[in-house]
């Protein structure tokens, strides 16, 4: 992809790649850059999956260790919003995660209504585990990459986000409150 086409707005865009499109009828750059967002999240998960298929867990529960890790003393419904999945989804990789004391389930003080969720010693080791190789891929990206690349596909990723359902710890530049 050319990086004079990458710097164009939707709608300027379509008028100006008209012509150079996919047999699907649609702008062949965006195509490919969809096809770059498959591979690159193919690889990007690829050393945790291995991590988390020898404790016989999978990307589900690399998600749940991931924001409880982020946001300790989080309630289940907070997660629940934040994955977006339902409640019986969250309740199977949560019970997998506690039982091997992953994650520690504690009933809120003054409503015992509300379970709070914080990652065991245990669950810090393997959060950290999980995503030292997506630092180290992020870190090497971006040395091959220009000043300001980290910021601009910050920006870039907040936009493909479902402004709805935005992780409630992010401000609206996605920096963490």
């Amino acid at each position: 992809m050319s990086r004079e086409n990458t710097r164009t707005s939707g709608k300027d865009y379509e008028a100006s790649h008209i012509g150079d499109v996919t047999s699907l009828g649609l702008p062949r750059e965006l195509v490919e850059a969809v096809e770059l967002m498959f591979f690159a999240y193919r690889d990007f998960v690829s050393d945790p999956d291995t991590i988390l298929e020898s404790h016989g867990f999978g990307r589900a529960h690399h998600r749940v260790l991931h924001f409880v890790g982020r946001r300790p003393g989080m309630s289940v419904s907070e997660l629940l919003h934040i994955l977006s999945i339902t409640k019986q989804s969250l309740s199977r990789v949560l019970k997998d995660l506690i039982e091997e004391k992953y994650i520690i389930q504690e009933t809120d003080i003054q409503d015992r209504r509300i379970k709070r969720l914080t990652l065991s010693p245990k669950g810090h080791e393997l959060h950290r585990n999980l995503i030292d190789p997506q630092i180290r891929r992020f870190q090497e990206s971006l040395a091959k990459s220009e000043d300001g690349t980290l910021e601009k596909w910050q920006e870039f990723m907040l936009h493909l986000t479902n402004m709805e359902t935005k992780i409630d710890f992010m401000d609206d530049t996605g920096r963490e409150k």
